[in-house]
Order: C-alpha cells, then structure tokens, then sequence
C-alpha cells in the first residue's frame, strides 16, 4: 500500500474509499501502469475526447447500480476511449447475497424495476450476465470479473475498431 504515497491518482482514489479498487489494479499488475485516470464517484467532470485521447486505464468509482443512464454512460466512455484501453469498474451483483442465488430472482426484478421508476436514486437491479452483456453491447470484452467484499469489480477492454 506503501506505493501509492505521493501519487495524486492513488490519494484520490482511496480518499473515495476506494481502498478494494486499489487492491483490485494491484492484482491485476496494473496499479503502476502509467496514463491511468479515474472518475470520480463524489465530484462531476466533464471530459472531452482530446482529455482521454492518451488514456490507457479508466477507472470509474461510482457502481453502475447507481448510474441513471448507464447505456449512454458505457456508449460515451467505449467512443472516446482508445482502442485496447481498459475500463475498470464495479457494480453490487443484485443476484448474490452470501454466496447463493437470492430466492424469488424475478419477483425481486420486477419490484426493483418498479422502484426504479419512481425513485431515481435507488440503485439499478444488476446481474454479472446482465453487466457482462451490457459491457459487450458498448465493445468492450472482459478481461475479468472477481468479487471483493460483495462488490463485483471487472476490467474490460474497449474492442472499437
């Protein structure tokens, strides 16, 4: 952990809590990589394509439960990455709880999706299959999926041609 001392990205990202992504990139040799960036979970930048033109790491803090509009969100971020970037994020696997399926699988759906529609804050029903298929629709292919603490991390790399 002594690594990320002194390095602003690092700093940033386990000021957020972020200590489980750090763990993560660690794992995946990437934590020294360098043209890494990561969005923010808690402030709001707006990038354009010549500020992620040299990025070869995106990290994203914010679980795509709680995005609102994560089909433009992936569609965004897929267009202005460079080809082979890779894009790291998480999201609560709602399918698992302790290890098994969780009982009532649509009936949770169905009610999730209900809420959804009236509260914009609640975080979005998803699946591994489910994320893994929305990750594929933007271009990106997976290179990884592990669960760390209940929290489903994946590293996927954008396919554009």
């Amino acid at each position: 952990m002594d690594d990320y001392q002194n390095n602003p990205v690092f700093e940033s990202l386990l000021a957020e809590g972020g200590e489980n992504f750090y763990h993560y990139l660690n794992w995946l040799g990437l934590s020294k990589e360098q043209n890494l960036m990561i969005l923010s979970s808690i402030h709001h930048y707006y990038y354009d394509f010549n500020d992620l033109k040299g990025v070869k790491i995106l990290v994203n803090l914010k679980k795509l439960n709680q995005i609102n509009h994560v089909d433009t969100f992936l569609s965004n971020v897929g267009r202005v990455l460079p080809d082979k970037a890779r894009f790291i994020g998480c999201f609560l696997d709602n399918k698992i709880r302790g290890g098994i399926a969780v009982p009532f699988y649509m009936s949770f759906r169905w009610l999730s999706s209900l809420i959804n529609l009236f509260d914009s804050k609640s975080d979005r029903f998803m699946s591994r299959k489910d994320v893994i298929k929305l990750l594929e629709t933007h271009n990106f292919g997976i290179l990884d999926i592990t669960e760390i603490s209940n929290i489903t991390y994946f590293c996927a790399e954008n396919t554009k041609k």
